[in-house]
């Protein structure tokens, strides 16, 4: 027998949470084939088999388990079962779920766009339920094996009125929505926060991706976004404006000279921000890369501690949600914060005249007991001056003052 114990994930890191079975109890594994979910206070990440065999578990999903504790054992020495291949994906098991039998009917396909657990698809093949009259509660609207039960207990349409339960939820706090909510607080209690706006003509910038998009895509197998140029905009700012790119330590004030870019993401567990490292030194490809990678890691929660601890300076765009303007929160124990949001045509005075203008406003929220009025103005209008005028991101300054040694 082959007992599974939970790994060392973090020097600090004393105890994880068991998410979710993805194997049934009993059930044969494959060596290396993902067993189950796990979620530390800054990641989540998963359990192999260790070997081939049949599982037999031992946490309980939900469950807070010590890092070093038995989650699992396979027994090794069981008979593989007639006709068992190695699966291409993992088999996922909703957390406690009911064995299905093999009378149940084998569900239908869904929609691309409606995702459901296999629980949940049999459920409603058996009781011949639409996945269209059930709302999913999962992440991304994935819908559940309660979902389809509170469906076939509470109908929810009937003489065409809709009816909405009134019953309450209750679902246990993870660790990193803990981790999250506790910096939160944090750096609203001790840092002197403020926040400063400007707003930006994006004219350029749009220009500049619709004439190129597709030569850039050709020749550097990556596609031109935003935050390449906002990330490369804020590294010359960061340079030229050092307390904002620095942190209190005790009674020092540490300034980087480098820039690692945290980039905040939205994942499936929550707001997470994997850091581009010396993003001073990558050029637009390479910091477009490096996004995509992130992102994508973070969206399937692949994460590494590594790839989300340090980090000098964040960048957060609410506005792929649709936010017009908000006060961004500073990810401690960084100095400031810079937040994006939604792009919308306004009429601006350009030369006398009434113009309408791809506009977005910016947002940065900065330690005050480290930048005063003066760099944090600075640093946000130096930031909109190489957005609206992509060129200088070349060499940091106007090509004519350059020559001129102005």
């Amino acid at each position: 027998m082959v007992e599974i114990k939970v790994p060392t994930v973090g020097e600090s890191i004393s105890e994880v949470t068991l998410v979710q079975w993805l194997k049934a109890d009993g059930a044969w594994v494959e060596r290396d084939e993902i067993l189950c979910e796990m979620e530390s206070e800054k990641a989540t990440f998963e359990l192999n088999a260790e070997q081939s065999g049949i599982l037999h578990i031992v946490a309980k999903a939900g469950e807070t388990i010590n890092i070093g504790n038995l989650a699992c054992k396979i027994d090794e020495s069981a008979a593989r079962p007639e006709g068992t291949i190695a699966p291409k994906v993992s088999p996922v098991a909703e957390t406690q779920a009911t064995p299905v039998s093999s009378a149940v009917p084998k569900p239908e396909a869904l929609p691309e766009d409606i995702k459901a657990t296999p629980v949940a698809q049999a459920i409603m093949a058996d009781k011949k339920v639409k996945p269209s009259e059930i709302a999913g509660t999962g992440v991304s609207g994935k819908i559940l094996k309660h979902d389809v039960l509170e469906a076939l207990n509470n109908p929810s349409i009937k003489g065409g009125a809709t009816q909405v339960s009134r019953s309450d939820r209750p679902e246990k706090m993870s660790n990193l929505r803990k981790t999250i909510s506790r910096r939160l607080v944090e750096a609203k209690n001790t840092t002197a926060m403020l926040t400063t706006f400007n707003e930006v003509d994006m004219t350029r910038i749009m220009d500049v991706r619709k004439n190129y998009k597709d030569s850039f895509k050709e020749s550097h197998g990556v596609s031109l976004g935003f935050m390449s140029f906002f990330t490369k905009a804020c590294c010359i700012a960061l340079t030229e404006w050092p307390a904002v790119n620095a942190y209190i330590d005790g009674d020092q004030i540490i300034y980087h000279e480098y820039c690692d870019i945290s980039i905040a993401v939205s994942a499936p567990k929550g707001l997470v921000v994997p850091v581009i490292r010396n993003a001073e030194s990558k050029n637009m490809a390479e910091i477009e890369a490096s996004v995509v990678d992130l992102a994508q890691k973070a969206r399937n929660n692949k994460l590494s501690m590594e790839e989300m601890t340090g980090g000098t300076f964040t960048i957060t765009n609410g506005g792929v949600f649709g936010s017009l303007m908000s006060t961004p929160i500073i990810n401690i124990p960084q100095a400031a914060i810079l937040g994006l949001h939604k792009i919308q045509d306004r009429p601006i005075v350009v030369n006398g005249k009434i113009e309408i203008r791809p506009m977005m406003y910016l947002a940065l929220s900065y330690d005050h007991r480290i930048i005063d009025g003066r760099e944090s103005v600075g640093f946000l209008v130096r930031v909109k001056e190489l957005l609206e005028n992509p060129e200088l991101m070349l060499i940091g300054k106007d090509p004519v003052k350059a020559l001129l040694g102005l």
